[in-house]
């Protein structure tokens, strides 16, 4: 993230939830290009190797051609997973303005499964303010549908 970034007013993407599966179960719904593609997008080039890049398309808008660019900072097998996730253009406002966050997996071992928080960081407001309002929502649909690969995965075991 950029230091001006940093010192701009931000904005956070929250979501904590406890799902009855195991961490490992999880992780693999996390770190599974194949299982990416079912519950958020495709990526392409996605490995969970810290430093490595990778890609998701979703939809343009304006001058940015929709490219989400990704690099994986940190990888603690089973417990966390960190990336940058970066795009738009700086031709744009609203959406498809540029966007410059962190996208933070945090998965702890409860009695009833594993908590999972996602943390998305670095809204910048007011030039993120649409990515943040549609991304809010989102997000709660993505961690859903997570939930539910997580217990096709479970169930298949």
């Amino acid at each position: 993230m950029s230091a001006a970034a940093l010192n701009a007013d931000t904005k956070d993407i929250v979501i904590d939830e406890v799902f009855p599966h195991t961490a490992e179960t999880i992780w693999k719904a996390l770190t599974s290009a194949q299982l990416i593609a079912r519950w958020l997008m495709q990526p392409t080039g996605f490995a969970a190797i810290e430093g490595k890049d990778f890609t998701f398309q979703t939809k343009p808008g304006g001058h940015w051609d929709g490219v989400i660019h990704c690099r994986v900072l940190e990888v603690v097998a089973n417990r966390r997973l960190v990336y940058a996730w970066k795009g738009g253009d700086e031709r744009n406002t609203g959406y498809g303005a540029p966007l410059d966050t962190i996208v933070t997996w945090s998965l702890t071992p409860v009695e009833a499964g594993t908590r999972i928080q996602l943390v998305h960081a670095g809204f910048v407001l007011p030039r993120n303010e649409s990515a943040y309002t549609v991304m809010s929502g989102g997000w709660k649909k993505v961690v859903k549908q997570l939930d539910d690969i997580s217990s096709q995965e479970t169930s298949s075991e």
